[in-house]
């Protein structure tokens, strides 16, 4: 059976690249029937923190990653220590006599003895990978017997764990040498690598907190109202392709697709462009009650008696990627047309260089045509659309859609039709009519 593990160190909070990396791991073991372990790589103690691991923990958790078993190295130290001692009995390791570089440092460390040779390990990426570990020398792997460092705790805990395959960034391949030695000075058995692609910007360089700021951050996602089955689906397309046109995924269809082969060697480029688009595809995939659910919340914090209707809740999803995109139409004021009166101003009804004579003579024959008219988008557009198209659509929609909403930007004015209704629509259009008179 196959077993794989995540090992994400708490240093900083969930990274795009190492929720990838966890997505990878997590879709291969399910696509095999493995084993999928999480393990917190803290024995960097200066940095790790309590508040990372559970940021790590809580955003995979938004982003529904199970993990079958979770370690914490910290909690492993007495295992660590057994294999130090043997490895300097059996003289794979030795205590180095340090010249501290700076006042009250340690003045020894444990250092790997370095066989010195070329090492090749198969990638199931990049094919044969062939190191030669002369210029590593004699690494350290621990600070004192009971202080491993990462490449001994690592390697210790894959051969505990029994981890047959190692699926992490392209970053990593330069520590697998190190890993391979220390595993073969322990007696353990190689897994098989697997090293992905990395995640660059559009100008081809490495994400990063110091260049991208909180756009590495798997907490800015969710606090911009990107849905998490959107994300997921997203970050599989980085650096690997299912080989059909198919571009959205659920996690269960990624399951079932998902293979190493499609893994791709070249960097995948971060798009925000795309997730936004990914994101609006899943919002229109979503139960239409769990939707207007979430827009009636957001709305209800400026306006709280509001209920939201099925031709806003369409407008609404038409007009948003993120969920974040309804409190900027909240601010902006896109949705106080529905449940307030416009204060209209006479100047801005009149487009361009028509006449207030001309903008009144429009709306009243709008006026004339909506009152046959059904409470349906797409028939209203077909009784206006006409005449707007005969004596210039700006002419006649422009003023319609201030008359209708009060604002310069917002739904269509068929649409707000629609949403209002005939009648509410007749009585905001009359007042227009009497400004202008």
């Amino acid at each position: 059976m196959p077993i794989v593990r995540m090992a994400p160190s708490p240093t900083g909070n969930l990274h795009i690249g190492t929720a990838r990396t966890t997505l990878f791991n997590y879709l291969f073991a399910k696509k095999t029937g493995g084993y999928f372990i999480l393990r917190i790589e803290d024995t960097d103690t200066e940095r790790s923190t309590k508040e990372y691991e559970n940021n790590i923990l809580n955003g995979l958790k938004w982003l529904g990653l199970e993990y079958n078993e979770l370690h914490r190295q910290s909690e492993r130290t007495s295992t660590y220590v057994s294999y130090v001692r043997k490895m300097l009995h059996d003289g794979s390791a030795y205590i180095s006599k340090e010249e501290p570089k700076e006042e009250g440092k340690r003045s020894e460390v444990i250092r790997f003895k370095n066989p010195n040779k070329k090492i090749v390990f198969k990638d199931l990426i990049r094919g044969e990978v062939e190191f030669d570990t002369t210029d590593l020398g004699d690494f350290v792997i621990a600070k004192s017997v009971e202080e491993p460092l990462y490449h001994l705790a690592a390697v210790v805990d894959d051969h505990e764990m029994k981890i047959t395959h190692v699926i992490r960034g392209e970053d990593h391949i330069s520590n697998t040498p190190r890993q391979i030695l220390i595993q073969e000075a322990i007696g353990a058995e190689r897994p098989i690598y697997a090293h992905i692609p990395l995640i660059f910007d559009k100008e081809r360089k490495k994400l990063s907190k110091r260049k991208h700021g909180s756009a590495v951050w798997i907490d800015t996602y969710k606090e911009e109202g990107y849905l998490p089955e959107a994300v997921l689906n997203y970050f599989a397309l980085l650096g690997w392709n299912p080989g059909t046109e198919q571009e959205i995924f659920t996690l269960k269809e990624l399951t079932e697709v998902f293979s190493m082969e499609g893994v791709q060697k070249s960097p995948a480029i971060f798009d925000i462009e795309k997730l936004k688009w990914i994101n609006k595809e899943h919002l229109k995939k979503m139960d239409p009650n769990d939707l207007r659910i979430v827009v009636e919340e957001k709305v209800k914090e400026k306006f709280p008696n509001a209920i939201i209707g099925d031709d806003l809740l369409r407008i609404t999803l038409e007009r948003i990627y993120t969920f974040s995109d309804i409190d900027k139409m909240l601010s902006e004021g896109e949705f106080d047309f529905y449940f307030s009166e416009p204060e209209l101003l006479k100047d801005k009804l009149i487009w361009k260089e028509s006449t207030p004579k001309d903008t009144k003579k429009h709306l009243e024959k709008i006026s004339e045509f909506l009152l046959d008219a059904p409470q349906n988008t797409e028939a209203i557009k077909s009784i206006l659309m006409p005449y707007a198209e005969e004596v210039g659509k700006g002419n006649v929609l422009w003023p319609l859609r201030y008359a209708l909403s009060g604002k310069e930007k917002s739904p269509d004015p068929f649409s707000l039709i629609a949403i209002l209704g005939i009648d509410k629509s007749q009585a905001r259009i009359k007042r227009a009519i009497e400004l202008l008179s």
